[in-house]
């Protein structure tokens, strides 16, 4: 049985869009279905907008012709519950409350503020490359250390200011 997962926009994207990138074998991966991926009205939306971006110069058709690509793919839960771990980025609180709805076994992202939620869900947080090297049975000391590593930076930064907040 394929892994129910949660790509954060920028992965998706990055997937999408880069067809000889580092995440390109993400397509390959979703078409063959070595995963199902999960997304909600919220996380398309933000997926539709960013691919709109100027930067990216695509067409309306060059949009579609992406999203063909991937929604296809992806199964819709279409109720979300508020996720019990916040995001300090409110806009990526719609990845976490979706890998929760939609009982995925894992949110795929390479964004630091939801890396440093690692542990505290019940999905699994973990870098793109963790992804890789975990479905494809090897499992990379390095990227575990970098996942840990930004739990701590956080957890020092709140130490931190809450130190300063006593002075």
């Amino acid at each position: 049985m394929s892994q129910r997962v949660v790509f954060d926009t920028t992965t998706a994207v990055s997937a999408l869009l880069f067809a000889h990138g580092r995440l390109a074998w993400l397509r390959r991966h979703w078409r063959e279905g070595g995963c199902v991926p999960l997304v909600s009205r919220a996380t398309v939306e933000e997926l539709t907008r960013v691919l709109a971006y100027p930067k990216f110069r695509l067409s309306a058709e060059d949009r579609r012709e992406l999203l063909a690509d991937y929604i296809p793919y992806c199964e819709v839960v279409e109720r979300t519950e508020r996720c019990a771990a916040v995001c300090r980025d409110g806009k990526d609180q719609p990845f976490l409350d979706l890998a929760q709805s939609g009982h995925a076994e894992v949110l795929v992202t390479g964004d630091r503020d939801l890396l440093v939620l690692a542990g505290q869900t019940r999905s699994l947080i973990e870098t793109p490359e963790a992804y890789r090297h975990r479905t494809s049975g090897a499992w990379p000391h390095k990227t575990v250390a970098m996942v840990h590593r930004y739990a701590r930076e956080d957890q020092a930064g709140r130490q931190s200011a809450e130190s300063k907040q006593w002075l």
